[in-house]
């Protein structure tokens, strides 16, 4: 797919906006993991689950020529249980990010992230968390990289790995 970056809009998911290509887009993206053996929810969730993820935050969507190139959802305080950190009631948290595979590598992901940081602080929001799996190395360094800092490990039921929750000060 050929994509003008500077002609990406983000915005924030529509009642119009398909859910299966939402989901199937999560699918693609998450593929990579998948095939190194990591159970992300959004590996194989179906159209329900996404919507029942979406349903409980904001869901914004890199667009580009009209179609979905991208995605984040966030959620405020106090939607979370598993992880003490990301249940306290100032801190907020993302997941559910993915981009298209021949499009990662380009900033999506980073302007997915920064417009998600914007919308919390715009809400009054501080900290902002999230989580990935242990062994995927290379997302734990690139959210070094926005200013996410270790917090704790959890184990949630719905994956089959060890998870690194990090956050990051507004």
């Amino acid at each position: 797919m050929d994509v003008e970056l500077d002609k990406i809009t983000i915005r924030e998911l529509r009642d119009s906006d398909s859910l299966d290509v939402l989901t199937e887009l999560l699918h693609r993206s998450y593929k990579v993991l998948a095939d190194m053996g990591l159970r992300y929810l959004a590996t194989h969730q179906d159209v329900s689950v996404t919507r029942d993820r979406i349903k409980l935050g904001t869901c914004f969507v890199a667009e580009a020529e009209g179609e979905i190139i991208g995605t984040i959802t966030y959620h405020d305080p106090g939607h979370v249980k598993g992880s003490k950190w990301m249940e306290r009631d100032n801190v907020a948290h993302l997941n559910q990010l993915a981009v298209e595979p021949d499009l990662q590598g380009h900033g999506i992901a980073t302007r997915l992230v920064e417009h998600a940081e914007v919308y919390a602080r715009s809400r009054g929001i501080a900290e902002i968390a999230l989580d990935t799996a242990e062994p995927a190395h290379q997302l734990i360094a690139w959210y070094s990289k926005l200013g996410y800092r270790f917090i704790e490990y959890t184990d949630w039921e719905v994956t089959n790995y060890r998870s690194v929750v990090m956050s990051k000060s507004l």
